[in-house]
């Protein structure tokens, strides 16, 4: 058994890299690492890397030494409720089409760009037009790009039965009973309180699954997500605060704050952001007449920085599809494949090229 995501020589490249994606200087950290035998390089794409145990000692010296993220304050002012509601039509669209999306994915995850172009045209599903297959895919090609283990037995076309647990879908959930249970008052502490009373720890991930270990240490958020966490700026929270925007049709700033006391249990900078971002379009989806209402939302609730330069930037994006993704993997393409940054310019972007047409958003790869 191998314990991910929180072991202290595991954590050290993760954390290098976040701190240079913020502009530190880490070259002193690098060499002692470097000369001690530590690996400095992670990739971008694929699995966590194992650290050496004989390195662990030192690994939580230089994790305790480095630079300490910050949660700056909401920003945000919420708007006070108001009449608008959401259509029985647009709520079951809404959690309809992230099930959708989920099991799309779930067979690739890991998969690269390329790995998933080859898989969709040597099974004849290029451009992408519904659920991936192995039927029909050449043995060369599963060996080179092997599915997903946990998802390959219940996410394929010939194997669906309905939608497979995920952890994207049970942070929806949870939102949900954490609003039927505290309301929109709700506090970063109810949703700390919810993790350990409802979440197990296994299936929780990279920032989530340090924040729970730093819950069981005793820390209170949001300290719990500053801790030896170099995931703070991934997807994490980015991808669990659709409901919050479901449950606040039209107001996308009470949206952005309910994802702001949720994401800071395990997040920080962009991984915040992120949350927001989402929170407010998915306010914004379920009353809005087109994409770019939800777009000029989710854009309307982001401080100034690197995460709103990125969406603005993907959004303005034209011409082929291929090519817009060509531009997004040369500006982004440094970041790893969960970070919130380059997941979010390529949502932004999908948006924008999708005309509001769901399955035209949902194909783009």
């Amino acid at each position: 058994m191998r314990i991910t995501w929180t072991l202290p020589e595991e954590l050290v490249p993760y954390e290098l890299m976040a701190l240079r994606d913020e502009g530190y200087d880490v070259s002193e950290v690098e060499a002692r690492w470097a000369a001690a035998g530590g690996p400095l390089a992670v990739p971008v794409e694929g699995a966590s890397v194992p650290g050496d145990p004989a390195l662990r000692e030192l690994a939580l010296e230089l994790l305790d030494t480095v630079p300490a993220p910050v949660t700056p304050p909401l920003a945000v002012e919420p708007e006070p409720p108001s009449g608008a509601r959401a259509g029985h039509g647009r709520l079951l669209g809404a959690w309809t089409g992230r099930a959708v999306g989920c099991v799309l994915g779930k067979p690739v995850e890991k998969i690269p760009r390329r790995g998933i172009r080859e898989i969709l045209g040597a099974t004849g599903r290029w451009p992408l037009t519904g659920y991936f297959t192995a039927e029909g895919l050449p043995p060369e090609v599963a060996e080179r790009w092997p599915w997903n283990r946990r998802s390959a037995v219940d996410s394929l076309a010939e194997n669906i039965d309905g939608t497979p647990e995920d952890d994207d879908l049970n942070f929806a959930l949870l939102a949900l009973r954490l609003l039927e249970a505290r309301g929109h008052d709700l506090t970063s502490a109810d949703v700390a309180q919810a993790w350990l009373d409802w979440l197990p720890a296994g299936r929780v991930f990279t920032a989530e699954r340090v924040a729970y270990r730093n819950l069981l240490l005793g820390l209170t958020p949001p300290e719990t997500a500053l801790r030896h966490n170099p995931f703070r700026e991934w997807i994490g929270a980015q991808i669990r605060t659709d409901a919050y925007g479901w449950a606040t049709p039209g107001r996308p700033r009470a949206a952005a704050a309910l994802a702001y006391r949720d994401a800071v249990v395990s997040h920080a900078g962009d991984g915040v952001t992120g949350a927001m971002w989402v929170a407010a379009m998915t306010a914004t989806a379920v009353v809005a007449s087109t994409v770019d209402e939800v777009l000029d939302a989710g854009e309307a609730v982001l401080p100034d920085g690197p995460f709103a330069a990125a969406v603005r930037e993907a959004r303005a994006l034209a011409g082929d599809w291929e090519a817009v993704v060509d531009a997004v993997e040369k500006r982004h393409g440094h970041l790893h494949w969960v970070h919130a940054r380059n997941n979010a310019a390529l949502v932004a972007a999908a948006l924008a090229h999708s005309g509001g047409d769901f399955d035209r958003g949902s194909a783009r790869w």
